[in-house]
């Protein structure tokens, strides 16, 4: 008897591979998020973050762009930038085109505590994928991206 396939023949035990690979994926990029969380400061806590680094990808950055960045209530994000804030590694200000909105943008300290960590993340990456081929990278990167793109934020999973 033949496996029940998908679009584009997947097959069921193809799908939950790919479920169980990407489990154990996020599962060690938590396990990585707590220890650059640690190297940044070592009394921020690891859900913080993520939203880190979305701010220093989009810095400065609207609190409710962060909200739907994160995927995750206003209240949370507050609770984090407060987290952050007192740790010295961000700060907020004023949107000058909103008077009611808050910007959220790294500390000259952040920032160099990310650029520290960045640095070493990226040699440690460099390091793994030493033996492997450009293009393939470009492909994992693509193939990422395209995967993370029909997924979108799983909402239909209710």
């Amino acid at each position: 008897m033949s496996e029940p396939t998908g679009a584009g023949g997947a097959t069921d035990e193809l799908i939950a591979e790919l479920e169980a690979e990407l489990t154990d994926f996020w599962r060690r990029g938590r396990v990585r998020a707590r220890a650059h969380s640690a190297v940044i400061d070592p009394k921020m806590d690891p859900s913080c973050y993520p939203l880190l680094m979305s701010v220093a990808r989009r810095a400065p950055v609207p609190m409710s762009e962060l909200v739907h960045a994160l995927g995750v209530g206003k209240s949370t994000v507050t609770r984090q930038v407060d987290a952050v804030e007192r740790l010295g590694l961000v700060h907020r200000y004023p949107d000058p085109d909103d008077a009611r909105a808050r910007l959220i943008d790294l500390t000259d300290h952040g920032r160099d505590r990310i650029q520290e960590t960045l640095a070493a993340v990226t040699q440690r990456w460099r390091s793994r994928l030493a033996q492997w081929d450009p293009v393939d990278i470009r492909t994992l990167i693509d193939l990422l991206g395209r995967l993370g793109a029909s997924v979108g934020d799983d909402a239909d999973l209710e």
